[in-house]
C-alpha cells in the first residue's frame, strides 16, 4: 500500500484544499492509497478531511525553516512508514521538502496558483523535488522557462471534477430556485468562489450596477465566503443594489446553485484551472472567463466565452448573452462534452496514481510517456 502525506500550510477553504481532498479521495477510492493530512491547528482543511474520512496531523508550519517542525514531520514519517510527501503551499513546500528529502522518500510538489514563483538561485526547493504536478499547463510552462525544472519531472494535471454528481438531469431547477429563495421568472448570472479579492467581485458588481436598469430581469447572484465578504456588503448597500444582487453564503452543494442559475461568470484576475468553470460546464451553463493563467485549458472553441481580463470586454460578454437567448443555448449544448472527456476526477486520479509508482519504482523512463 502506498502511503502518502500531503502537507498544508493555508488555513483557508478554497480551491486548492478541496483540490487536496478531492485528489486523496480518489487516489484512495480507486487505488487503495493511503492518505494523511499534515496541517496548522487551526485549518479547515483538517476539519474537511476528518469528515471525508482521512487521517489527519498537526504541524506549526510557523515559517520555510521551521527546524521545530522539519524534526517532527522526519520522525513522523519514519515512523508511520510514508513512502512519499506532496507539498502544497510555500512553508510547508520548504518544511516537507527538507523532511522528505532527511527521511529519503519521495517529495512532490504540488503547484496550484499561476501566479510567479521567484526565479531566485536561492529558491531552490522546487529543484529538490522528485516530481511537480500543477494544475494547468501556463503554471508548468512558466516553472520550466523562469525556475529550472527538467520538462521530464513536471505534468500539468488540472483538478478533475465529479461529472456523475455534476450533472444537469439531476436537479430539478424549481426546488433550486425554491432552496435559494429566487423567483422562477428571471435571468440569473452567477459567481462561485471564495470571496477573495484576486477573483474580482468589484468587477461583478460594477457590470450588474450599470446592466440593472437595462435588464430589470436579470439578477446577480454570488455563492460563497471569505475575506472579501464585509466589503462586498458594502458596495451592495452603499449602491442599493439589494433588489437585484443576492448574496447566498457558501455552498456545499453547488451543482443545485448552479443549476438555479442562467449564466456563469469566472472573471478571476489570476487562475490556475478553475474546478468551478469547469462545474458549470459540467452543469451545461452559459459561461463567461477570463482568458487568464491557465483557464484556455478548458476551452476547446465552442463550449464557453472566453474574454481578456478587460472590465468592457467582459461586460459586452454578459450583454451579448443576455440580449441572445439562442446563443445561451448553443453554449449550453456545447458546454459539457470537452470537459467530461478531459477533467473527470478518474482521470486526474489515474495520472497521479502513476507518478505515484513510476516513483516508487524508481523507473528511469520518462514520466511524460
Amino acid at each position: 500500500m502506498i502511503k502518502v502525506i500531503h502537507t498544508e500550510w493555508s488555513d483557508g477553504w478554497g480551491g486548492q484544499e478541496i483540490r487536496t481532498i478531492s485528489e486523496s479521495l480518489a487516489l484512495k477510492e480507486k487505488y487503495g492509497v493511503n492518505v494523511i493530512i499534515a496541517c496548522r491547528s487551526n485549518a479547515k482543511i483538517a476539519t474537511k478531511a476528518k469528515e471525508a474520512g482521512l487521517g489527519v496531523v498537526f504541524f506549526d508550519f510557523k515559517g520555510a525553516f521551521d527546524v521545530k517542525s522539519i524534526i517532527a514531520l522526519v520522525k513522523f514519517i519514519k515512523q508511520n512508514n510514508i513512502n512519499i510527501l506532496n507539498s502544497h503551499s510555500g512553508k510547508d513546500t520548504w518544511v516537507g521538502g527538507l523532511a522528505a528529502k532527511i527521511a529519503g522518500i519521495k517529495f512532490i510538489r504540488t503547484r496550484h496558483l499561476s501566479n510567479a514563483i521567484s526565479s531566485s538561485r536561492l529558491n531552490f526547493i522546487n529543484e529538490l523535488a522528485d516530481f511537480i504536478i500543477t494544475t494547468g499547463e501556463s503554471v508548468k510552462d512558466a516553472m520550466i522557462k523562469n525556475n529550472r525544472i527538467n520538462p521530464q519531472k513536471i505534468l500539468s494535471i488540472p483538478t478533475g471534477v465529479d461529472d456523475t454528481k455534476f450533472k444537469s438531469e439531476l436537479y430539478d431547477k424549481d426546488e433550486c430556485l425554491k432552496k435559494f429563495g429566487l423567483e422562477n421568472d428571471k435571468i440569473y448570472i452567477g459567481m462561485l468562489s471564495v470571496l477573495r479579492a484576486i477573483k474580482r467581485h468589484d468587477i461583478f458588481l460594477k457590470i450588474a450596477l450599470n446592466l440593472h436598469e437595462k435588464y430589470p430581469n436579470a439578477l446577480f447572484v454570488i455563492a460563497g465566503s471569505g475575506p472579501q465578504e464585509q466589503n462586498i456588503r458594502d458596495f451592495i448597500k452603499n449602491n442599493n443594489m439589494q433588489e437585484y444582487v443576492k448574496m447566498l453564503g457558501h455552498q456545499e452543494n453547488t451543482a443545485m446553485f448552479l443549476k438555479a442559475i442562467d449564466i456563469y461568470m469566472m472573471i478571476s484576475e489570476n487562475e490556475g484551472v478553475p474546478q468551478s468553470l469547469m462545474q458549470a460546464l459540467l452543469m451545461q451553463k452559459a459561461s463567461i472567463a477570463t482568458n487568464v493563467g491557465s483557464v484556455s485549458d478548458l476551452y476547446d472553441g465552442k463550449n464557453f466565452k472566453l474574454v481578456d481580463f478587460d472590465e468592457i470586454k467582459i461586460q459586452n460578454a454578459l450583454e451579448n448573452l443576455l440580449q441572445n437567448s439562442n446563443e445561451r443555448e448553443i453554449l449550453e449544448q456545447n458546454a459539457r462534452e470537452f470537459v467530461k472527456n478531459n477533467f473527470t476526477k478518474d482521470i486526474m486520479a489515474k495520472k497521479i496514481y502513476q507518478i505515484y509508482t513510476n516513483l516508487l519504482n524508481a523507473k528511469k523512463n520518462n514520466f511524460l510517456s
